[in-house]
């Protein structure tokens, strides 16, 4: 998921974005190999970065998805704050509707 995407999903109304990947943007090596291309250093990690522009909260790691239904589900997300980080984990909840 580059900048383009992760834009539209939220301007589509969406507040959080999650992932069973390692990351939501392309594997670091490609970014960086477009990067020593083009010099443009806005190529790495520019779906993370979008969290500057528009506020959004986004897990990574996530498990047990195939066993979600397509819809009728709400998550919820109690995260573990740690002093001078700016990520950690989450216990990723999913509340399913019956």
């Amino acid at each position: 998921m580059g900048r383009d995407a992760t834009l539209y999903l939220l301007k589509q109304g969406i507040k959080l974005t999650g992932t069973d990947g390692w990351s939501w943007d392309v594997p670091f090596e490609q970014s960086y190999q477009k990067f020593t291309e083009t010099g443009d250093s806005s190529l790495i990690w520019e779906g993370h970065k979008v969290g500057k522009d528009m506020e959004y909260g986004h897990l990574e790691k996530l498990h047990n998805l195939e066993v979600l239904p397509s819809n009728g589900f709400n998550v919820c997300c109690f995260p573990i704050k740690i002093k001078g980080a700016s990520a950690g984990w989450t216990r990723a909840v999913a509340i399913i509707d019956e």
